[in-house]
């Protein structure tokens, strides 16, 4: 069945692409592919927008579609492009340096040869030579190290430039990009260190899970530009809350992690409590009529990290607490020891 649902698909891309005027490239194939299957939703509504609208697709529109739907490949070609940059830069350097080099050694021979010559009787037509043949061969010397000065800084500031790019690149990578925040290869990257550093220090670390409170009711209503309003809401409540070393993250569609790092389970509850109705207070106003869509909200499970606990295991235990939270009426925020669990249990 799956193997049919592929094969659909692929016939489905390829009669898209085709009707599309898009070069049947292996990229642009996983790319179409990616929004035949639904992967990305975001990147979806873009490409489908482009689609309603017969839109030309270039090849600069495909490269940042293909970015941003593949950040990690992305990062990949400019760490790729910056290493043969690198490269290049570090050949020119080195033969900068060995130019430089050259000159010096030959310009040294010059001040030796007339220091020989000066040690020995000169007329003064003899001297007057000697003399401007140094000063001409001072003056070159003089001409070379500034250029040499200018090429090297001129390599400094290419190098620069490559390390910004890169630097940009990482980060594209370790973002989600609708909401701003930390994506979920930044969330399991980050959980993992935390962890480890935990386990070290003895410090207290807290996970929270969160969900939006019947988001796709909320979506399929008011539509999906919307709901990326949403997210994002949920983002920013989120983002203006945590502090320090601490880590919001989208988890994956419109469930959204916290890591808390030295803050004692009370506190973290606390601090997740202040979220919920962070959450809670804000208005979701349609811009164009000023109308009220309604309240969003969120439900949390907050755990704290036992001994020996895995990043998987600590991820599932706040799931579970997240779901209590739900089945306990949403809106809500519920970690380890409290009673609702209990009744839970019991019941």
């Amino acid at each position: 069945m799956r193997s049919e649902r592929e094969q659909a698909l692929g016939r489905t891309t390829l009669a898209l692409m085709a009707d599309c005027d898009v070069p049947p490239t292996p990229d642009n194939y996983r790319l179409f592919y990616s929004y035949s299957a639904g992967e990305n939703p975001a990147i979806a509504r873009i490409i489908g927008d482009l689609i309603a609208a017969r839109k030309p697709f270039t090849a600069t529109l495909l490269q940042e579609l293909r970015d941003r739907s593949f950040p990690a490949d992305k990062t990949e070609r400019v760490v790729d492009d910056v290493g043969k940059t690198v490269t290049v830069s570090l050949n020119e350097t080195i033969a900068l340096l060995d130019a430089a080099s050259k000159d010096a050694n030959e310009y040294g021979a010059t001040l030796s040869a007339a220091s020989g010559e000066l040690g020995a009787d000169q007329s003064p037509d003899a001297l007057r030579k000697l003399v401007g043949n140094l000063m001409a061969s001072t003056k070159d010397m003089e001409t070379r190290t500034k250029a040499l000065e200018q090429d090297l800084q001129k390599s400094s500031a290419q190098v620069n430039e490559l390390r910004s790019q890169l630097d940009n690149a990482r980060r594209e990578s370790m973002t989600d990009p609708l909401t701003g925040i930390a994506n979920r290869k930044a969330f399991d990257t980050e959980l993992k260190a935390a962890i480890a550093e935990a386990k070290e220090s003895g410090e207290p670390l807290t996970l929270f899970m969160c969900d939006i409170d019947r988001f796709k009711t909320f979506n399929d209503t008011w539509g999906h530009q919307t709901g990326d309003h949403v997210l994002k809401l949920v983002a920013h409540c989120l983002s203006e809350n945590v502090k320090g070393r601490d880590t919001a993250a989208r988890y994956g569609g419109e469930e959204f992690a916290v890591i808390v790092r030295q803050t004692p389970i009370e506190f973290a509850l606390k601090l997740a409590e202040q979220i919920r109705g962070s959450v809670q207070s804000k208005k979701l106003v349609k811009k164009s009529t000023g109308d009220i869509l309604g309240t969003i909200t969120i439900s949390m499970g907050v755990a704290q990290l036992q001994a020996n606990e895995s990043p998987a295991a600590l991820i599932h235990r706040a799931d579970s607490y997240l779901y209590r939270a739900k089945r306990s009426g949403r809106n809500c925020v519920i970690g380890e020891n409290d009673p609702r669990l209990k009744e839970a249990d019991a019941a």
